[in-house]
């Protein structure tokens, strides 16, 4: 996936970023604009521009006569997608996904319940093609298309909730699932339990069925905590 940004300072956050994440810019460490821009070939307006970014995302924070500083973790925008990214990519990824996964297993069953009264017949039939179409890539080391399929299920589930709070999360879920993907912490195939679990899912919210959507729901997320302790102890 591509960094926010492009061009030169788009470069920079490629490395600084998970450089930072990782831990081996510490929490209060002190970035000089001028020696970055120097390190990565690049201008200030350049350098300045990708620090506005780790601004963004409450990694860092700039200072007269100080500098850049390396903000503590506990301050992170932690559900910002590109630092999920960076996470995912780093030495603390089993950590990440673990808590990333235990985010969802709290929001989607609920999120699952809430859909089932309020979804509309078009996230209904929606919910369905996304759910087929894991199906029918759940065989055959197809993990990059039933992905697309389980990430655009996820997205309606939170959506049709008809909660706002729960579809912004959309972005998060995205890339817990691509995270699991892209760095192997998935079965060479998905657990055929689990999708059968999503076609119910469906099948629960086009019923209008609340409490079965929730329950099914939440087998998804604990199958998935499971899959951790096996793939990412």
């Amino acid at each position: 996936m591509s960094t926010p940004g492009r061009g030169l300072h788009g470069h920079v956050l490629d490395t600084l970023g998970p450089e930072i994440t990782a831990g081996e810019y510490p929490p209060g460490s002190v970035l000089r604009t001028d020696e970055l821009a120097q390190r990565f070939e690049v201008s200030r307006s350049v350098m300045r521009e990708a620090v506005r970014v780790l601004e963004s995302m409450y990694l860092v924070e700039s200072r007269r006569r100080v500098g850049v500083t390396v903000r503590p973790k506990s301050e992170w925008n932690v559900y910002d997608p590109q630092v999920i990214r960076w996470r995912l990519a780093g030495s603390d990824r089993p950590g990440q996904l673990r808590s990333l996964t235990v985010l969802r297993s709290a929001v989607e069953p609920v999120a699952a319940g809430l859909a089932a009264r309020h979804a509309t017949a078009e996230q209904c039939a929606e919910l369905t093609e996304c759910a087929l179409g894991m199906v029918a890539h759940s065989r055959g080391h197809k993990l990059e298309g039933y992905l697309l399929h389980d990430v655009a299920f996820h997205r309606v589930i939170l959506e049709a909730s008809g909660n706002e709070m729960f579809a912004r999360l959309g972005d998060v879920v995205a890339e817990v699932l691509t995270g699991r993907t892209q760095h192997d912490v998935m079965f060479e195939d998905p657990d055929p339990a689990a999708v059968t679990l999503h076609v119910q899912v469906a099948e629960a919210v086009r019923a209008g069925d609340s409490a079965r959507a929730e329950e099914l729901t939440r087998e998804i997320t604990v199958g998935a905590l499971h899959e951790l302790d096996i793939l990412a102890p």
